[in-house]
């Protein structure tokens, strides 16, 4: 065990690593060098002088919010004496699982150009390049043959692989016992239980006020909402170079602030606010040459990214307006290599191929796409619902690819991570098994698993099944307590609520035919009756 000490000093030690190759970095040494020049600075004093003027000047909490963004997102620091794979991944039987799915993974896009003669890459020809660059923002008028492209995989292909995963030094014999776990997943990982869960959660307690239902309800606005926003408001006047948003108002306040829902009109400064995002013009630039690469580019990839987008958001309701959008941030995400520092504490690793005519030459690897993420069936439902909060693509761009980097990675990844796929199915089934024995042995014994329902729901985080409103009431929530294992809570608290029709049925399909709808559903009161007026 590593002892508090010591991982303070780790943890430290990291983040001013990391700090220093960053922006940040050289605009806070550029603004102590213009601090020299004010009268106020005191040789004698010059160290506190400067600090009390980048504190003043608010570059202190800029410093702050770079800080806590990098402690939400990197892991606690391991043993100084563990190997290196342990900060991805310290169970190796999940490193092993993950291991063998990408490869199966890679083999299915590597079949798929094979079969099609295409390559994995090649230099787009000037006149394609003009005619793309010339329909940038309405790329969903175009209308390319993807009959021969396939989905590399979809989450039921995903939950299979799932449902095989065992650990090797865990006696688990042929013959059932009383430890089996009778649902699908059947690894031991630890799992919270509903009064853990509560303490987590206790700001969704039914006594403390919610956006999203105190609200809706008949209840005096003034009883809850209006405190709230006011509290909003305090920062709402402060912050933001267009409208003076949220200046004094940390990342770790707002975080906090969100816990309880946030009103339409400060969300999204508040989620770029969470996860510190400014869309300075470098960030811009950025955004600019990943566009580039995508003109001059033609991947595999993009195929696969133009199919997801047509059989998924094209065909929803709520987002089909926003189908260039998905376009331009996803073939831009495939390209943007930033992405790839994620790996160092995913237990995934980006995949490789080989420049033509050098395949097995180390030297001449790159990673496939670059960014090593290959996109699945519903990928793009990721992007969508934030496209009704940002409406500059930049922006869009840069805060889709922190959630992804925080929270979406682990929904496709093998992991023991709390908020990793196989803990929240683990927690789904759990949650089920012990709080409503009957309706998960009724539904065991007609074939209708519940988690084979449930599992596309928590793989895209709800994108897609619920009202999206609602979805971002859960997203908020998602957000506020830097976790995912509230997915796993509603997927359960979904099944509470439908418990008395799923009693009578008999098949898998009228099981489904029972919970295809998720469009009407209020997430917070189920979530709030689910943990709070359970049982325990």
């Amino acid at each position: 065990m590593l002892d508090p000490d010591s991982g303070l000093s780790l943890t430290i030690a990291r983040i001013v690593q990391r700090l220093k190759g960053s922006s940040l970095h050289s605009q806070l040494e550029r603004q102590a060098r213009v601090s020299l020049h004010k009268p106020e600075i005191k040789l004698e004093s010059l160290k506190e002088d400067i600090k009390d003027f980048l504190k003043t000047s608010g570059w202190e909490k800029k410093l702050q919010n770079a800080v806590y963004s990098e402690l939400n997102v990197f892991p606690s620091p391991c043993h100084p004496a563990a190997p290196p794979e342990h900060m991805k991944e310290p169970l190796a039987y999940m490193r092993k699982a993950q291991g063998s799915w990408e490869k199966r993974i890679l083999k299915s896009l590597n079949s798929m150009c094979t079969e099609l003669s295409i390559p994995l890459a090649q230099k787009r020809p000037v006149s394609e390049q003009k005619e793309l660059l010339n329909k940038w923002n309405e790329m969903g008028t175009d209308e390319p043959d993807l009959s021969l492209f396939r989905p590399v995989y979809a989450p039921k292909d995903f939950l299979e692989v799932l449902m095989n995963l065992r650990n090797p030094n865990y006696e688990n014999g042929e013959q059932p016992s009383f430890r089996s776990h009778l649902g699908l997943i059947q690894v031991p990982l630890k799992v919270k239980d509903i009064p853990e869960l509560k303490e987590d959660f206790s700001e969704l307690g039914l006594n403390i006020g919610q956006l999203g239902i105190d609200d809706s309800a008949q209840v005096p606005p003034e009883f809850f909402e209006n405190e709230h926003v006011r509290v909003g408001q305090k920062g709402m006047d402060l912050f933001s170079s267009v409208i003076n948003f949220l200046a004094e108002q940390d990342s770790a306040a707002a975080q906090q602030y969100v816990r309880q829902g946030c009103p339409t009109a400060l969300r999204a400064d508040l989620w770029a606010l969470i996860l510190n995002i400014s869309n300075q013009p470098e960030d811009i630039l950025y955004y600019e040459q990943l566009k580039s690469n995508v003109i001059q580019h033609d991947l595999l990839v993009d195929s696969l990214i133009y199919k997801d987008v047509k059989l998924t958001a094209s065909n929803d309701d709520y987002y089909f307006v926003f189908e260039d959008y998905l376009y331009q941030v996803l073939l831009c995400f495939s390209r943007d290599t930033s992405v790839l520092e994620h790996f160092t504490y995913s237990s995934a690793t980006p995949p490789k191929s080989y420049i033509r005519g050098k395949l097995g030459m180390e030297e001449y690897a790159v990673f496939y796409p670059p960014n090593g993420v290959i996109p699945f069936h519903g990928f793009s439902m990721y992007v969508a619902p934030l496209c009704f909060l940002y409406h500059e693509p930049s922006k869009l761009y840069q805060i889709f690819r922190e959630m992804y980097v925080r929270f979406f990675f682990r929904l496709h990844s093998i992991s023991s991570h709390p908020s990793g796929i196989v803990s929240l199915c683990l927690l789904f089934e759990t949650l089920l098994q012990t709080h409503l024995p009957q309706l998960f042995y009724h539904l065991r014994e007609i074939g209708a698993q519940p988690l084979r329902i449930s599992f596309k729901w928590m793989v895209r985080a709800f994108s897609g099944y619920l009202a999206t409103d609602q979805l971002l009431l859960l997203w908020d929530r998602i957000l506020g307590y830097n976790s995912l294992e509230i997915l796993a809570v509603l997927a359960a608290a979904v099944f509470a609520f439908r418990a008395v029709n799923l009693m009578e049925v008999t098949s898998l399909a009228a099981a489904e035919a029972v919970l295809a709808d998720l469009s009407t559903l209020k997430v917070m009161p189920l979530l709030q009756i689910f943990l709070f007026a359970t049982v325990t």
